[in-house]
């Protein structure tokens, strides 16, 4: 059929975009709900819900994080991902009370233009498959250290003559101690499921659960996150494809070490002036989803920097999970609350 068809090429487009995230799990559609708008999230390893800053787009990672000193600050973003995709978003927050918050948002996820061939391979044009997401969240002070807050997101899709829409929620908790730039979180991300679908066939979200740790010691100026993922499952097995020849064909990787370490995220932020920031993250299932004989050495690793000017501030992070496909994010946000004062 010529529906079936189109369907099959945009899902490979698909699969070829998120290679990094979904390559060989499978589990689920709309993988990319776990792509962050945050340039500071990506150049620590894409995963992260600890993260206690002003940078109001780390909140599609725990809506927990957003909260009132967040008031008044717009921010979009923009990433060149694999497979000639472009993504784009845009977030606000305001207060709601003293103990309170909200932040809107939309995100944009493009894959590019695609050849649109029927069964018996007459070529009848091209197609641009997309998703986008509607969101909405609030938190709220529980008590000075212990932050709770819920997002619900819309998601509409379209693939050529095929649209479906799925609701989703996060629901988040964040303890944070100053005194010891202590943070601690838990989310349940992307519970929810389709409303409207491509076809009869049913696609699940990718429902998970993370836990998160971050801090820094004393006076170094290091701030140190493990994030845990893909909790709702053990066994995250990857196929290693050695060298491309007969003899070292690859194999199955399943063992504990392989299994613990894909789920975990590690990550470096140097804090030494409120002004600006590098950060180095190590995503060990990109690495091993990226696990062929033309894997990048740097496959895995991000980094990412970021500085302000007064109520201006701008954040970057590169990737490159593969030697054919880099990554570029990039961040803009402004804190209105001067204009919104006056």
């Amino acid at each position: 059929m010529r529906i079936s068809k189109k369907i099959s090429a945009a899902a490979l487009c698909l699969a070829l975009a998120f290679t990094g995230l979904k390559a060989q799990d499978g589990s689920s559609a709309y993988n990319f709900l776990n792509i962050t708008s945050s340039a500071r999230i990506y150049g620590l390893g894409g995963v992260n819900i600890t993260l206690v800053d002003d940078d109001i787009s780390t909140v599609d990672q725990n809506p927990a994080l957003m909260g009132t000193e967040m008031s008044g600050i717009v921010a979009i973003n923009y990433m060149r991902y694999l497979g000639g995709s472009n993504f784009a978003g845009l977030r606000y927050g305001h207060s709601a009370g003293s103990r309170g918050a909200w932040t809107a948002s939309m995100r944009y996820f493009g894959y590019g233009a695609m050849r649109e061939v029927l069964p018996d391979g007459t070529d009848v044009g091209s197609f641009s498959p997309k998703d986008i997401v509607f969101g909405g969240s609030y938190s709220h002070d529980i008590t000075d250290r212990l932050r709770g807050g819920i997002e619900l997101k819309g998601i509409y899709s379209s693939y050529a003559d095929y649209s479906a829409f799925a609701l989703a929620t996060d629901l988040g908790i964040n303890y944070y101690n100053p005194d010891r730039d202590l943070s601690l979180s838990v989310v349940v991300a992307n519970l929810g499921g389709q409303v409207k679908r491509f076809n009869e066939h049913y696609d699940r979200l990718p429902v998970d659960v993370r836990v998160g740790w971050s801090q820094s010691f004393g006076n170094f100026p290091v701030r140190f996150s493990v994030t845990a993922w893909n909790l709702t499952k053990w066994k995250l097995p990857y196929a290693e494809t050695g060298d491309g020849t007969d003899s070292n064909a690859g194999e199955m990787k399943e063992n504990f070490g392989s299994n613990l370490f894909r789920h975990l995220v590690f990550g470096l932020d140097l804090v030494a002036s409120p002004n600006y920031y590098l950060s180095l993250g190590y995503n060990y299932k990109t690495r091993t989803d990226m696990a062929t004989y033309s894997r990048n050495f740097i496959s895995g690793f991000s980094l990412g920097g970021g500085f302000r000017l007064r109520n201006l501030a701008i954040n970057l992070a590169l990737a490159q999970p593969h030697k054919s496909g880099t990554t570029l994010m990039f961040n803009l946000s402004y804190n209105l609350s001067d204009i919104l004062n006056r």
